[in-house]
């Protein structure tokens, strides 16, 4: 199997690349790779072979070689320059009258391309930037348009849970839809100001979650369900997968908290109850 090893960029951009001359990487080591139309240079992620891979297996670029000192300096270089470029882009759409939040901006590792990262409510026509931009670094410019997960991804940040944000550490590549279904699977109330993340939309860890709960519910009775107990017949009213908790509604006022375990036992003995009496009830006839 081919030897496939994933490399990470600034703004945690990664990608696949083979290393067909078999250079010896460890984990954090740095290694220069094919870019469009150049090289790029990034940090190894990931060491394995193509069973990594979900698919274009066929078209891997290739690992180049290993970076030399003058080589990582000039990344270095690279990251320093990256910050004036973005603030004379900044100015430079001023001057155009364009309304755009800017985020980053990010050389290719032999500054053959210039990328900048920008959010914007609406599409933009940027071609005349993008003109004014060339013509003063004389390299290839691209902007590109992210949107706000995107955007909170090259940033970083932490969470109210005081990890690092679920986009900059285990979600790899694209973004899963993430809707207010996962919020009522969860049994979670509709309160923005909890469900929300750093990015203004909802919060990754709900699509994590999502599949636990989930499986969790099938073991419990539904909210609204009538359950025989021996006691009387109740109505689901609550329930809290992770306390193992239902709640039950007597009548119109009284309710009662079982555990799902006492839940369980109560229907056991009622289901026993009721077989019984039909056995009996039978053998009589």
């Amino acid at each position: 199997m081919v030897a496939v090893i994933e490399i990470g960029f600034k703004g945690r951009r990664r990608g696949f690349y083979a290393n067909p001359q078999q250079f010896p990487f460890e984990v954090g080591d740095y290694a220069i790779v094919e870019a469009e139309r150049g090289e790029d240079l990034g940090q190894v992620l990931q060491i394995g072979t193509e069973s990594l891979l979900k698919d274009d297996k066929e078209h891997l670029k290739k690992i180049i070689r290993k970076p030399t000192p003058q080589d990582l300096e000039r990344l270095a270089e690279n990251r320093r320059l990256e910050k004036e470029a973005l603030e004379v882009c900044k100015r430079k759409a001023r001057e155009h009258g364009l309304g755009m939040k800017w985020i980053d901006a990010e050389y290719q590792f032999d500054r053959n391309k210039l990328t900048f990262y920008f959010t914007a409510d609406q599409r933009i026509d940027f071609r005349e930037l993008v003109k004014d931009l060339a013509a003063t670094y004389r390299t290839r410019i691209e902007l590109r348009q992210i949107g706000a997960r995107e955007e909170a991804r090259r940033i970083g940040g932490y969470g109210p849970c005081g990890y690092p944000l679920c986009c900059t550490t285990c979600i790899a590549r694209d973004f899963d839809p993430i809707t207010t279904k996962y919020v009522r699977d969860q049994n979670l109330p509709l309160n923005q100001s909890k469900l929300l993340g750093l990015c203004g939309r909802l919060k990754c860890c709900l699509r994590f979650e999502v599949d636990f709960y989930q499986s969790a519910a099938a073991e419990f009775p539904n909210v609204g369900q009538k359950i025989k107990t021996a006691v009387g017949v109740a109505v689901v009213e609550r329930i809290d997968i992770l306390k193992e908790e239902v709640v039950l509604r007597f009548g119109k006022s009284q309710v009662e908290k079982y555990s799902l375990d006492e839940l369980t036992a109560m229907q056991l003995s009622a289901k026993k109850e009721r077989e019984f009496t039909k056995t009996n009830g039978n053998g009589a006839k």
